[in-house]
């Protein structure tokens, strides 16, 4: 008797993930029933799919061989069913992207809420994570960086306006530091430092004027990995930080931080919505393009 396409489904997204517990979240079923699955599927091969740790999952041998020829007929099976939605009253489907984690809260979350509630049958999973995921290999439909972060090879659409960043500390730093006139002034104050998840090495603040381009490796005693934590840690009065205009500009307004450095600051690529082809979308995905592409228009 083969293998059962429900065992091997729940084998491909703990494989996926290296977690039960995500992989029962996906399925929408109990971790025990995620593990009774997958231990009924080993039963049948005779085989060891997967080592499992109190706090981790990895898979063996064989287990990376079945998941590497598995996870393209699963995406072929899914696309199958997906090609039946253009048939339904009401599209159904779940899109999961990753986004950085200020794309999603300043832009995201709001065009996949007006979404879901003009397609009451879709749901979205927003995975936010400065770290530069692997689209097609980490199973996201797509995902959302600033437009110089994305790949050459991404198709890509804009889901906001272009952006603007912002060096701000308080009022209450300045008045104990002279505010810096010249970008190479940062490095005599304490900066919050950011340093991305997936790198070792911090991020440099980068200004431009009239055709010069600087970049700063700030100095700082805190760093952080998330940019809410460093606006945080500036409130707290901890230093200077880099920051996306959007992010601040209610504590701008309200004189709660105060702003350096405005003439050195340009407008950036915003954010974009990319994703690895045109071809084999999901009616749900296309759905949700046409939605950010007439919002884009609207606005």
């Amino acid at each position: 008797m083969r293998p059962s396409l429900s065992d091997l489904s729940t084998f491909t997204a703990v494989a996926k993930h290296q977690s039960f517990r995500a992989a029962s979240v996906e399925l929408g079923v109990s971790p025990s029933a995620v593990s009774h699955s997958l231990r009924q599927l080993e039963e049948h091969l005779s085989l060891r799919l997967v080592n499992r740790t109190t706090r981790s999952v990895s898979l063996t041998e064989a287990g990376r061989r079945l998941y590497n020829s598995l996870a393209p007929a699963m995406v072929d099976i899914q696309r199958a069913v997906d090609d039946l939605s253009p048939l339904r009253d009401t599209p159904t489907g779940t899109l999961r992207i990753t986004a950085a984690r200020q794309a999603a809260r300043l832009f995201l979350m709001d065009i996949a809420t007006d979404f879901v509630q003009q397609y009451p049958g879709m749901k979205v999973e927003i995975m936010a994570d400065d770290k530069l995921a692997d689209v097609v290999g980490e199973g996201f439909d797509a995902g959302v960086r600033l437009g110089e972060r994305v790949g050459e090879l991404m198709i890509a659409t804009p889901i906001g306006p272009r952006v603007r960043f912002a060096v701000a500390a308080t009022p209450e730093y300045f008045a104990r530091h002279p505010a810096p006139l010249h970008p190479r002034d940062l490095l005599r104050h304490q900066c919050v430092v950011f340093r991305f998840p997936s790198k070792e090495n911090v991020y440099h603040w980068e200004f431009e004027r009239a055709g010069e381009q600087i970049e700063i490796e700030v100095n700082g005693d805190i760093a952080v990995n998330d940019m809410d934590l460093a606006l945080d840690a500036v409130l707290k009065g901890a230093g200077i930080g880099f920051f996306h205009i959007e992010q601040i500009n209610t504590l701008a307004e309200t004189g709660q931080l105060a702003l350096v450095l405005e003439d050195w600051l340009t407008d950036r690529s915003g954010f974009y919505l990319y994703y690895p082809s045109r071809q084999h979308l999901s009616h749900g995905f296309r759905l949700f393009l046409d939605f950010i592409k007439q919002r884009q228009r609207e606005h």
